[in-house]
């Protein structure tokens, strides 16, 4: 495995320039940092990276950042977490700090509203892809294909508050899997 540990300023750095070609939130967000620290660097396992998404979907705030501050944290401590979250807002802060200052002309803008609508469509394939590859590590046996199935249900047909259902996954996982050393995939079959 390659290099533990990464410099605040390497993070900062790979924060910055995700931030700046990243559209459409988290899950477009977390492919290419899943490329970024775990295929390319090896900083940081599948799982963890899964781990570290699903706490970042389950605490308050903006999920990305989050989920850039533990990316950081994970990969070199506090520094790296204050890295990871400057590096990721600056981009978007810039650019909302010019665009405040131009709104009414771009948004009678036809080529920036036909520009926005093609931005759009490019994100639903990248956050499909980020679930794919997800999937593998997440559904690992019989019991967590229906954990995901009643999620989805829930999601789709009840007005249940997301974090009382990610509360209540997480007590009901801990009731199936209590006591047991094995990853569920393992403790299922």
């Amino acid at each position: 495995m390659k290099e533990k540990k990464g410099k605040p300023g390497t993070i900062f750095l790979i924060m910055f320039r995700t931030g700046c070609f990243t559209y459409g939130g988290g899950w477009s967000i977390f492919a290419q940092l899943e490329e970024e620290f775990g295929e390319k660097r090896g900083w940081l396992s599948k799982e963890e990276l899964l781990d570290i998404m699903s706490l970042a979907r389950s605490f308050p705030g903006i999920m990305v950042i989050n989920m850039s501050v533990m990316f950081g944290y994970k990969v070199c401590g506090v520094p790296g977490a204050l890295a990871a979250a400057f590096g990721l807002s600056m981009p978007a802060f810039i650019v909302i700090s010019m665009v405040t200052c131009c709104y009414e002309v771009l948004m009678r803008n036809q080529m920036v509203a036909r520009a926005m609508t093609g931005v759009r469509c490019s994100i639903v394939p990248i956050m499909i892809m980020a679930a794919a590859r997800m999937k593998n590590n997440a559904l690992g046996g019989r019991i967590t294909y229906v954990f995901a199935a009643a999620s989805l249900l829930l999601c789709l047909f009840s007005g249940m508050n997301k974090l009382v259902m990610i509360l209540a996954a997480g007590a009901l996982g801990m009731v199936i899997w209590r006591g047991k050393k094995k990853p569920p995939e393992e403790a299922d079959t």
